[in-house]
């Protein structure tokens, strides 16, 4: 933990840079697709791959960042991982395929990966424990600018100057922010000289990889295909000889251990959940203001707009709520929220009204803000200190898994039901299987809820809980 004020700001500023950089390539990317998938004249099937890929590489790359935290200084790391983004954002902006647009999302997915993990580590050490959810608040905030600003700003410059122009300026602010962290960026946690657990990374890649890539083909082929079951066969195989492992070896490239914590565990269920509910919303309404009302780029960013202010603002002041009273009410406030403005979304029509979509869309976004730093922060808390690395990589890592399988699940679904649909218009099926897709969110959203009222116990219940047992006792 940095003592000085000056430094540590100066050290915020940098890595909140990065992360608001990589942020902003995953939500300008929503924006973008449409004018992607007619530049390489690809299908929303494929095309949905550059977001498939992006969380594919994340899920393969983080179980590898708490050994790349403990072993190289954040300031090393946080420069490679910024070249490497910077690389994946020059190869997007000279792509003549599809294919070599995927190699860009690799690229970025690398350096996004070891930033992400190795910016949420070093905030927490950068603060004393009971200031952690302050920590993460400012953290959140960043993470909330990204959708604020980026749908918008993406749907003004796809419109006006291209898809390709967002590369451009991503490169440059990053390139920037290099320079920032060569100056800038000090050693916040001690390095250990430890070992790679090579066997535990190729078991942990075939493992994520595995299972992604086959529940990905479960919308283009059948569960009795070879291209969706063979995947899935081998994922499974290799994550159980992962976990088997990580209890064997000295220095596992996981610690498993963490999950001794009943409060880790329950975080880490109700992180799978939130990011299975929220994902591929932005994208299907993208697709479905573009694709089917025929509207502006620019439209979904509006749409977008005061759901994301809400969530930049509203971050700091969860993270005090957090400190204060603890997780519960936050969690049952968040799943509610979900859950209702999620059901909303669930009845779009062919004229639903852009008023209607922006106010549900930012009711998503305020229960999603009650919910994603709050409960990461409250799972990593129940850990020691040398546990935090690891415990932050497994978030991190069921994050990203969650992530991709839900939207591949909610892609899946809504393409599958607008291929099977009976309605004679093209448009009307497509929002047939938008709204099959955001109905199973909302009962995602809904189990959320329900392990929230049951098994999340705030600080203040358990204190008394505790004082109450001891009374007897004595």
């Amino acid at each position: 933990m940095i003592d000085n004020k000056k430094t540590r700001n100066r050290i915020i500023v940098v890595l909140m840079i990065g992360s608001l950089i990589t942020s902003l390539t995953q939500t300008v990317l929503t924006s973008a697709l449409p004018s992607i998938m007619s530049t390489f004249k690809v299908d929303v099937g494929t095309a949905q791959w550059l977001t498939t890929v992006y969380l594919l590489v994340l899920g393969i790359m983080i179980p590898s960042t708490a050994y790349l935290i403990n072993r190289y200084s954040i300031k090393n790391l946080f420069i490679v991982s910024m070249s490497l983004f910077l690389a994946g954002c020059i190869v997007s902006i000279f792509a003549k395929n599809f294919g070599v647009m995927i190699l860009s999302r690799i690229l970025q997915a690398i350096g996004a990966g070891i930033i992400m993990q190795s910016v949420q580590v070093a905030m927490i050490n950068l603060y004393p424990k009971e200031e952690r959810g302050k920590a993460m608040g400012i953290y959140g905030f960043v993470i909330g600018v990204a959708p604020a600003i980026g749908p918008l700003a993406a749907g003004y410059i796809i419109d006006n100057l291209g898809w390709r122009i967002i590369f451009y300026i991503l490169a440059s602010i990053t390139l920037a922010n290099i320079v920032l962290a060569f100056f800038f960026l000090r050693s916040i946690m001690e390095v250990k000289k430890s070992k790679l657990e090579v066997i535990s990374l190729i078991l942990s890649t075939f493992g994520f990889g595995g299972i992604l890539v086959g529940v990905s083909d479960i919308g283009d082929y059948s569960i009795s295909s070879p291209l969706t079951y063979v995947p899935l066969i081998v994922g499974v195989v290799s994550l159980t000889l992962f976990v088997i492992r990580q209890f064997r070896v000295e220095q596992p490239l996981l610690e498993l251990r963490v999950f001794k914590s009943r409060n880790f565990i329950i975080s880490t269920i109700l992180i799978i959940i939130v990011y299975v509910a929220m994902t591929s919303a932005s994208m299907i309404i993208s697709i479905y203001i573009q694709s089917v009302r025929g509207l502006s780029a620019m439209i979904p960013g509006v749409i977008m707009l005061p759901g994301s202010i809400a969530m930049t603002f509203l971050s700091p002041i969860t993270g005090k709520m957090l400190d204060k009273h603890g997780f519960r009410v936050l969690a049952i406030i968040g799943f509610t929220l979900l859950a209702l403005g999620t059901f909303e979304l669930s009845t779009l029509k062919e004229n639903t009204s852009i008023t209607m979509l922006a106010i549900m869309y930012g009711i998503r976004m305020i229960g999603i803000t009650f919910l994603l730093m709050p409960v990461t922060t409250w799972g990593l808390n129940s850990l020691k200190t040398e546990q935090i690395s690891h415990g932050s990589a497994i978030n991190s890592t069921v994050r990203q898994v969650s992530g991709a399988i839900g939207s591949s699940i909610l892609i899946t679904t809504m393409t599958t039901v607008t291929r099977h649909s009976l309605s004679t218009s093209k448009a009307l099926a497509q929002i047939q299987g938008m709204n099959a897709s955001f109905k199973i969110a909302t009962i995602i959203a809904v189990v959320g809820l329900a392990i929230s009222i049951f098994y999340v116990k705030d600080k203040v219940k358990q204190n008394k809980e505790i004082d109450y047992k001891e009374s007897v006792l004595n």
